[in-house]
Parts: structure tokens; sequence; C-alpha cells
């Protein structure tokens, strides 16, 4: 009776613990010391499953609570991996009793063996049936408690009892610990993608300044926290305006990534570097490193006060041009992506722009956006919405091309970033001469 209630009083310990806010292993360290102590077992091991699913050793206990380095054990993996194979556990009170395979085991045989417990360890799962009972069943596969001694045990039932509330509290505790883990890991992703999506938008344009020659307005809406999708606009001279919108394949943070880099890179135009040749190189690069694994659709132009439009078309989607109110696909001309055929070469083309044309520059995520249906939105619904937009302020143009896409969709969830870049051309105004303007010598030759 004594020692049934010295048992007892260690699992009240144990359930205590559970309960503690001690250091993760020093609570497990206890429940081991524990179940050495409840069985009499010479030794006791905690074995921790890892993501894939290998066991490792986490803690290692002597009786006495004797701390053991784990690299000095040798479990028996005939017993941990019967156990496993019956989802139960394995109690040998007298290996000469049990079967042969146990016996023959090596590392049972080498350490002269005579008792063997290992109890499978695995997260509970809670799934309602019904509004007045609930059902607990076998979750996630945690580890493995075991404990061996050389002499022969005499496990009675509340032994029995008192170890499988012991593995129960020691699941509890391993799968609360993975929990929170998991929840730290979480957040720390969380606040990456917050610094990620900070700087991806930091990058972009935001108030697009006056330019003689053109008007800007764009939007970059991404469908995750972070995008493949970006565009830029920048000077290159008092007389040349560089714009571009690109399309990164994929998602999410490594998508983010490229579209930084190439950001970088093609921002190196404003140095005087020809736009083929940059492109060129930048495709060599990205195909020069395959195992990056993404490429980029975009579409860049300069644009001169005179109305001169020099652009390269990397496989991206046509603009469209808005002239005197009728949309057009006018740019098909093109290569293929950046980072896609090693052996592309890219070159400029060119037409020209009359005051008051408007392209309208936009990523996949826009024709491609689907609504419940699974229809698309597709280029001649977006020819349709913009035919007639002659003297529209770009916001409005903006403003209108997304309220019909989102309409459009329905609220269905996208898988694309949606993204917008409108410029017009307008022709510089040239300030007519005045006085002041007049040379100093013709000056003083009209005095004179």
């Amino acid at each position: 009776m004594a020692a049934d209630l010295r048992k007892l009083n260690l699992l009240l310990e144990a359930t205590t613990l559970l309960h503690s806010q001690l250091p993760l292993d020093s609570v497990l360290g206890t429940m081991l010391d524990h179940a050495v102590a409840v069985t009499d077992a010479d030794r006791g091991l905690l074995l921790e499953a890892d993501a894939t699913g290998k066991l490792k050793v986490r803690l290692a206990r002597r009786s006495g609570g004797m701390r053991l380095p784990p690299e000095s054990l040798a479990p028996s993996q005939t017993a941990i991996q019967l156990a496993l194979k019956k989802e139960s556990a394995v109690i040998t009170e007298d290996l000469a009793q049990a079967e042969m395979n146990l016996q023959a085991a090596e590392s049972i045989v080498a350490q002269r063996l005579r008792a063997i417990v290992v109890v499978p360890l695995y997260a509970m799962m809670r799934a309602s049936t019904d509004q007045s009972m609930i059902n607990i069943r076998r979750g996630e596969f945690l580890g493995v408690l075991y404990l061996d001694s050389r002499r022969p045990a005499a496990f009675s039932k509340l032994d029995r009892q008192i170890l499988d509330a012991l593995a129960a509290d020691a699941a509890s505790i391993l799968d609360n610990a993975r929990l929170v883990e998991k929840e730290r890991e979480r957040q720390r992703l969380e606040e990456q993608i917050n610094i990620a999506r900070g700087i991806q938008q930091a990058l972009l344009p935001r108030d697009f300044r006056e330019y003689p020659h053109l008007a800007v307005s764009g939007i970059n809406n991404p469908c995750l926290s972070v995008g493949g999708d970006y565009f830029d606009v920048f000077p290159l001279s008092d007389n040349r305006t560089a714009f571009l919108i690109a399309d990164v394949s994929g998602k999410g943070l490594g998508a983010a990534l490229l579209t930084t880099m190439l950001q970088g890179a093609l921002s190196g135009m404003t140095l005087g570097t020809d736009p083929a040749q940059l492109f060129n190189h930048v495709n060599k690069f990205l195909c020069g490193h395959a195992e990056v694994g993404r490429y980029a659709t975009m579409f860049f132009g300069v644009l001169e006060d005179h109305g001169n439009l020099d652009y390269i078309n990397a496989g991206h989607p046509s603009p469209f041009l808005i002239r005197k109110g009728v949309a057009e696909e006018a740019f098909t001309e093109g290569s293929y992506p950046v980072g896609l055929v090693p052996e592309a070469e890219y070159a400029t083309a060119s037409v020209k722009l009359e005051p008051g044309d408007t392209l309208v520059l936009f990523s996949d995520g826009v024709t491609e956006a689907m609504d419940p249906d699974d229809q698309l939105f597709g280029a001649p619904r977006l020819k349709e919405v913009l035919t007639g937009l002659m003297d529209t302020p770009l916001e409005e143009i903006q403003k209108t091309v997304l309220e019909s896409v989102e309409n459009f969709s329905r609220g269905a969830p996208q898988a694309d970033d949606v993204t917008l870049l409108l410029v017009r051309y307008r022709a510089a105004v040239h300030r007519a001469p005045t006085d002041t303007d007049v040379p100093a010598s013709a000056s003083s030759a009209a005095s004179a």
C-alpha cells in the first residue's frame, strides 16, 4: 500500500508540473524520472520525432534522477519498431518469456536486458461527433518513451495506469511545445514578410512627379502579402523618360526578391546603359543561374518629348493604346521573357505617339482575373472598358478598370497580382521667347 501511495504521489507531482512555468526540458526530465521510479527501471529515454519522423534522443536518465549522455545509449530498435508498428505500448516484464525476435535482438543480448517498456507518444486530436459527446482520436506522432532494465520486472495494473498517465502528460507537453514553436516560427515568417512587403512597396513610385511631356498613374495590388509584379518610372534626361511594368513568375518572397533585383538592374539605365544591351545581360544572367527557377515578362519604354517611343516587349501582354477614344493592342512585336531562353536577343522597336495618346500597361492579373464560374476577364473585355475613354483623367481610367475587374470577379479568390501603369503623352510646352531671352550681344547691338 505504501509503495502504491508513493507512485500515486509521483503521478500527482507530474500532473502539477504539466501546468508549471518551468523550462520544457526540466518538466520533461522530471516526467522521465518519475517513469523510471514507477517502473523501477535502470534507465529511461525520451526520443523525439523530427519533421521526417526520425527519432532522436532528447533526454536520458538513470535511476535516481542521474543524467546520461544521449550518445552513450543504445535503445532496442527492435522493441521500438514493434511498438511503432502496433501503434501501442510494448511492455515486456521478462525478455526470457518474450517473442523470439525480441530475445534475439542484438542490443538486448549485448546489454543483457531483461525488461523493456516502449510507449509511443501521440498528440491527441478532439473530434466532435454530436452535441453531447466528444471523441478523442490519435493525432501526430511525437516520439517514444523508452525504459529498460537488466532485472525482470512485475508491473501491477496500477503501475501500467500510472505509466500511461505519465506518457500522456509527456505527449501533451511535447505537443504544446511544438505548437508554441510553430507559432513562433509563424510570427518570425510574418515579420520577415512584413519587412519584404515594406521594402517592395517603398520601391514603387508613389508621388508621380510632373513631366513636361507625359502624365503617369499606377497601382499594384499583390494577391499575397508580397508579389511578383512591379512598375517604375524614371527620367533618363530632361526630354526622355523611361517606364516599365514587370511580372516575375511565381509568388511570395522568391518572386519579390527577383523583382527587387530587376528593379535595381534596370535603374542602371539612368547611367546611360543601352536598354537592349541591358536586357540581353539580365537574360543571360538569369539563364546562367537556372537554379533560381524564375523568369520575368516585361514591357519597357522610353518616351521622348517629341512623341517617339522606343520599347522592348519581353513576353509581356501588349499594352493598350487609347487614341481618339479607340483602344488597340499596338505593341505585339517582342521577344521572350527574360531568364527563359539563353539565346534570346532583345532589340528596341519604335512607334510615334500623338498628343493625348494613352498607354495602359497591365499585368496578367487583370486579364486573367476569374469569376466564380472560372471565366476569364480577358483582353477583349478590357478593350471594351477602355474604348471611349479619350480625355478621361488617368486616375479615373485606373479606377474604372479596377472596378470592372472587381465587379466581374464577384468576390472570387484571385491567384495573381493586379498591376496597372498608365502613361499619357502630351506635347512638351515650349515657352515663347521674351526680351530677357535675347543674347547680351544682340541686346547691345539693338541699343546701338
